[in-house]
């Protein structure tokens, strides 16, 4: 079983939810809304990852031969020979061309022999089910992935026994995805970016990766150009099911010279590993279950042991970003100065530009409480195409409400009006229902001092 987590790491401003069960996502429902259409992105941008070739196979190994849990996978396995996807469930209308362009993704950029089926011998079976029935196996999974079954009935009754245990897998045949169909468009989109990544891939996350969706982070939910990097080699032909950890890392220079050349004349930067006491510490400061005082010293623990570590990375700027996270409600002030701190470190690796602009709608929403509408305004400049090349929606429309609301306040009405409008067709499927979106709408506004 690999999960995709809902932990709120990377909420936005008071974190709206997504669709409820109560208003699915269908494509009827987007035909009949009263709101303007739904947006979708068309085509993907992908930055090459500027990484030298010892720290790819680095990372390579670590991802492929480690479970999340810290669990060792004795031998490499993948996909022998084409892939095959089917759909089943109750799919919302946004799941098919999502899939669609993944999968055409995958084969230009990463090389795989993937393809859409309708059979029911598919390798690879994604089924559509409830949030709820989801919650029922896994109450904190968003979605997961699992060996050697084909539906949700099946793995239920195959849960926790040898047949669904990754450590004892020597190759992949049957792997069954789990999405929501009542969730936005969004995250079901992101639910099939990483856990089909994760089925044909890798299946361990390190937070030390700054531009994957291999991070437990959830900053990153669209493959990006270092994933398929990962996954081309993951399926070049000098690889096997079967090998052990000493094979995989011997061939992996040849295999990386070969696809990544540029690489080889980069200078390794070895980043360091990430301890578990720090990951702990950031689950149990976004988590939902600990109280407030633990939270808080959990994610001060988290800013110790970054500071200790000597980081001057993105994990040490995501630790000030949680504890500004968790100060937010109470502590305004304080959360504010974390949220400079975190930027701060961000600002200063491009590679970490995404989680910057996630830190720069607390900053411009601070902005906007206070009516300086320039200030505001120029804070969310440099974020709006970083949220549209990576198509994170969500963070768009935000974005793009945020800046509404500095128009106003500068006085250009008629701008804020378009700017507005422009972002309910990017709320629409970052967020879902028509609900989802009007809360957003109306939470963004209410900081807005200038309307009382």
């Amino acid at each position: 079983m690999r999960v995709r987590l809902m932990l709120p790491l990377v909420a936005i401003l008071t974190a709206c939810a997504p669709a409820t069960p109560r208003e699915m996502a269908s494509r009827a429902q987007f035909a009949d809304s009263t709101l303007p259409p739904m947006k979708a992105f068309a085509t993907s941008q992908v930055t090459p990852p500027e990484r030298s070739n010892r720290d790819l196979a680095l990372d390579f190994i670590e991802l492929s031969f480690q479970l999340e849990s810290g669990r060792q996978l004795p031998v490499f396995t993948r996909f022998e020979g084409p892939i095959t996807v089917r759909v089943t469930g109750t799919a919302p209308g946004t799941l098919g061309p999502d899939l669609k362009r993944l999968i055409t993704r995958l084969r230009r950029e990463a090389g795989i022999d993937i393809a859409l089926t309708t059979r029911r011998n598919a390798g690879i079976t994604i089924e559509a089910v409830s949030r709820k029935e989801i919650r029922q196996m896994l109450p904190q999974a968003a979605c997961f992935v699992a060996p050697n079954v084909g539906s949700l009935q099946e793995y239920r009754a195959a849960r926790r026994k040898p047949h669904t245990d990754w450590t004892i897998l020597q190759r992949r045949d049957r792997i069954a995805i789990f999405v929501p169909n009542d969730a936005s468009p969004q995250e079901v989109r992101d639910c099939l970016h990483e856990e089909l990544a994760q089925a044909i891939g890798p299946l361990n996350d390190l937070y030390r990766l700054p531009d994957s969706v291999f991070n437990d982070d959830n900053v990153h939910t669209v493959l990006t150009g270092f994933d398929m990097l990962i996954l081309r080699a993951y399926y070049d032909p000098a690889l096997r099911s079967g090998m052990t950890r000493g094979q995989v890392a011997a061939a992996l220079p040849l295999i990386l010279a070969r696809i990544h050349p540029a690489g080889e004349r980069r200078q390794a930067r070895l980043a360091t590993r990430t301890p578990r006491a720090w990951s702990e510490a950031i689950q149990t400061a976004l988590g939902r279950s600990a109280s407030f005082s633990a939270r808080v010293n959990a994610a001060n623990r988290a800013i110790r042991v970054a500071a200790s570590m000597g980081w001057t990375d993105h994990r040490r700027a995501f630790s000030h970003y949680a504890l500004g996270r968790v100060l937010q409600a109470r502590d305004p002030q304080a959360a504010y100065a974390h949220y400079l701190t975190a930027d701060s470190f961000y600002g200063k690796h491009p590679d970490a530009a995404l989680h910057r602009a996630y830190v720069g709608t607390r900053l411009a929403a601070y902005a906007v409480t206070r009516a300086d509408g320039e200030e505001a305004l120029r804070l969310i400049a440099p974020h709006i195409r970083t949220a549209r090349v990576n198509e994170n929606a969500a963070l768009l429309a935000t974005l793009l409400l945020l800046r509404a609301e500095a128009l106003e306040q500068t006085g250009r009405i008629a701008e804020a009006r378009s700017v507005r409008l422009d972002s309910i067709g990017w709320a629409r499927y970052g967020f879902g229902a028509d609900w989802a979106v009007r809360a957003k709408l109306s939470e963004i506004a209410s900081l807005n001092p200038l309307k009382g």
